[in-house]
């Protein structure tokens, strides 16, 4: 009796071949993705941690006034913090207070990707007249 196993043909093969290169270039077009977006994140936290250390440090370095002051981390993270007062229009009993209320602002910038990236974060200060 004679046995039937002949094995694969040339079109099983090519056919085996393709999928898997296509399973292939699905998976890397994936990881790719997830890398992309995984530098992106860090480089958002890292601007979201200056912003907050500007914020923090505002008012407390240097008192608070109306001002504008900006800088560069690296080379690629650069800084502004804006102090305007919260309230342009006084009352009379704001006037007699010792206080006054400052609104901050602390605008980070990047490129990255060939794309402007931006952070923001705002607070309300209490600093002397």
């Amino acid at each position: 009796m004679r046995s039937r196993n002949r094995g694969m043909t040339l079109i099983e093969v090519l056919v085996a071949f393709v999928v898997l290169s296509i399973t292939m270039a699905v998976i890397l077009q994936i990881f790719s993705g997830g890398m992309r977006n995984a530098r992106l994140a860090n480089s958002y936290s890292s601007a979201v941690f200056l912003a907050q250390s500007k914020l923090a440090e505002t008012g407390v370095v240097k008192p608070l006034a109306v001002a504008e002051d900006m800088g560069r981390v690296g080379s690629d993270l650069h800084w502004r913090v804006t102090v305007v007062p919260a309230d342009e229009a006084e009352t009379a009993a704001q006037q007699v207070m010792a206080v006054k209320l400052y609104k901050v602002r602390v605008r980070i910038n990047w490129n990255e990707g060939g794309r402007e990236r931006q952070v923001e974060l705002t607070s309300l200060r209490l600093g002397s007249r």
